[in-house]
């Protein structure tokens, strides 16, 4: 399930929740909103873990060091 899904699921869990006063007989509209925005939520956790867990590279190798050895001339 991709992160838009999820957020689908969230906007339709959320609209079934606190925007629609259906009555259906043996549905309860609300629950399933509920249930739909749960659904949404674990699922973009699981989506956000996975993706972090992919994102994370090794670190580049950096540019070699140049040391500079500088010769200090003293005057006696």
């Amino acid at each position: 399930m991709g992160i838009g899904w999820c957020i689908g699921l969230l906007a339709v869990g959320g609209i079934l929740t606190f925007a629609v006063d259906w009555d259906l007989a043996g549905v309860n509209v609300h629950l399933v909103g509920l249930i739909l925005m749960a659904a949404g939520i674990i699922g973009i956790a699981a989506y956000v873990s996975i993706f972090k867990r992919r994102r994370v590279q090794p670190p580049k190798p950096g540019a070699p060091v140049v040391e500079e050895h500088h010769r200090m001339h003293y005057e006696d």
